[in-house]
């Protein structure tokens, strides 16, 4: 700093004296002045601060590479990226959402963009005696043998995102489009917020580890708070959160800036501070106390619709569920499972990029492992992870899903552009912030009917391919339609990929892959038993 007065002076007696030359010719010589001046100012600062080498050692140029840093990610959107290169979401996919949301056709001339010779990519085998779709949407009746209050859920629903992460006002759309298409709208572990009981829609209230909505002040699991919100009509089905797409392993994270005095009410938590739920549940440290949890949390919810949503880890822990599952004779209605390509939460880059299991491979994972305990009827299945279009609800059907939950698809059809500035309120348009500033833009109704539209529009195509298939209705999918180019040469459906259990196949003597994660999963422990190959 001293070094800086050092140069600041001169450079002032400097400016001054030239100011006034200037000024003795004209006025606009000054008003000329007024930038140089800055610069110069910017300059000197740059020179002896300590924080940036680039700015010390490039003076006023270097914030210019700061600027382009800034932009780089619009840049890249707008004008580099081709339409199928773009990630998460190509520009191809963000714009069906984005025209079926609003009622505009979404055909495209001239023929496909993608490489079909190219390994990895997938088509469904069509049928040349096509059927008719049906006119009216598909649903799958949740509930199992111990719930009393079944609920018919849509093909493709509002996927888990709280409120805090999202705006009122994109809560409020959502669940309002949700209600107008007949489809549910999961709530997300921050609690139900007056914005998802003005809407009407049906809700799936979650509950993550930090049992915002019904925890005591010390963020323990209140029973007789969840039992008073559960009996709300508008609550269809609850949800016991264990981990999440883009982050496994770790607990919620809602920035201090977003936690206004709303949602700490809401919450239950100190305003401005950030909001950190817990990694692991207190409720549960066993697959069999996990099970009994499952159980008692429906019947708090007076039998209504009750599962879990987790990324898929490791397959031994999951057996070891199904284990205790068979030990207590206690089954959850759904199990939603997320894949590790989700992410409407904000997660350290290493969580997004290389933990968890992607949805595919966890799909067939929780599939197969009820098939071969012989639950795999008592129990829903719901995929969740980069559904955006009607050939995903198809593909994950034919993988093992009963149904489909969608997240970003949804924020786009409610204005989102893929920012990727969710984490920081400083949303472009109001989507994910709590600026009311920012939000205000967000036009309720209109975005309403957007969502509504955008869901109609993705399950007809999806019934639209599956028709083309020669199929009455989704419950006719199987592996073998969905195929893979694995190679310059060959093709594999994904019932050559993938091994598929019989029903009840692991209660005698497993087969391939599956024996020794079998006999390692102990259902007390969500730790592996030692066993020998």
């Amino acid at each position: 700093m001293r070094g800086m007065g050092l140069l600041t002076l001169p450079a002032l007696a400097l400016l001054t004296l030239l100011a006034a030359w200037a000024v003795s010719f004209s006025l606009f010589w000054l008003i000329a002045l007024v930038p140089l001046a800055a610069l110069v100012l910017l300059g000197i600062h740059d020179m002896v601060q300590r924080r940036s080498s680039i700015l010390r050692n490039f003076p006023v140029l270097g914030h210019v590479r700061f600027m382009m840093e800034y932009i780089r990610p619009e840049m890249q959107q707008y004008f580099i990226e081709r339409n199928t290169d773009g990630r998460p979401y190509d520009r191809d996919t963000r714009t069906v959402i984005y025209e079926r949301s609003k009622g505009i056709h979404g055909d495209q001339a001239f023929g496909t963009e993608l490489d079909v010779e190219a390994s990895g990519y997938e088509f469904l085998e069509h049928s040349m005696a096509p059927e008719q779709p049906t006119p009216e949407q598909p649903r799958v009746m949740v509930g199992g043998p111990d719930c009393t209050q079944p609920y018919p859920m849509a093909l493709l629903n509002v996927s888990a995102m709280s409120f805090g992460a999202l705006s009122a006002n994109a809560i409020l759309a959502l669940n309002k489009g949700a209600r107008a298409g007949g489809f549910a709208h999961d709530t997300g572990e921050g609690g139900i917020s007056p914005y998802h009981r003005e809407g009407g829609g049906d809700l799936i209230w979650e509950i993550g580890s930090g049992y915002f909505g019904a925890r005591t002040p010390d963020g323990r699991f209140d029973p007789e708070k969840f039992r008073d919100k559960a009996a709300d009509p508008q609550i269809k089905m609850v949800e016991l959160k264990l981990s999440q797409g883009a982050k496994p392993g770790l607990g919620g994270v809602l920035p201090g800036a977003k936690v206004t005095a709303q949602i700490a009410e809401i919450r239950g938590v100190p305003q401005g501070v950030t909001v950190i739920s817990p990694p692991a549940h207190q409720v549960f440290r066993t697959p069999r106390e996990l099970v009994l949890f499952i159980a008692r949390m429906r019947e708090l919810a007076g039998g209504k619709p009750t599962g879990f949503k987790l990324c898929v880890g490791s397959r031994r822990e999951f057996l070891a569920v199904c284990k205790a599952m068979l030990a207590e004779g206690v089954t959850p209605d759904f199990i939603v499972v997320d894949g590790s390509e989700g992410g409407t939460g904000a997660a350290p880059l290493e969580f997004e990029d290389n933990v968890g299991t992607p949805l595919t491979h966890g799909l067939l994972t929780v599939h197969n492992a009820l098939v071969g305990v012989g639950l795999r009827d008592r129990i829903r299945i719901g995929a969740s992870g980069k559904v955006a279009r009607g050939t995903d609800i198809v593909k994950r059907v034919a993988q093992g899903a009963d149904y489909c939950n969608a997240a970003r698809a949804m924020m786009m059809a409610v204005g989102c552009i893929q920012a990727q500035k969710c984490h920081t309120n400083h949303c472009p348009v109001g989507v994910a912030t709590q600026d009311p500033k920012r939000y205000r833009a967000l036009d309720v109704p209109d975005k309403a009917v957007r969502v509504q539209r955008f869901q109609a529009a993705t399950v007809a195509e999806a019934q639209q391919i599956i028709a083309a298939m020669g199929l009455t209705g989704p419950h006719e999918l199987r592996p073998e339609m969905v195929r893979r180019r694995v190679s310059q040469r060959k093709v594999s459906s994904y019932a050559e990929l993938y091994d598929y259990l019989e029903p009840g196949e692991l209660l005698g003597e497993p087969v391939g892959g599956w024996d020794l994660d079998w006999r390692a999963a102990d259902p007390d422990s969500f730790r592996p038993v030692a066993v020998e190959a």
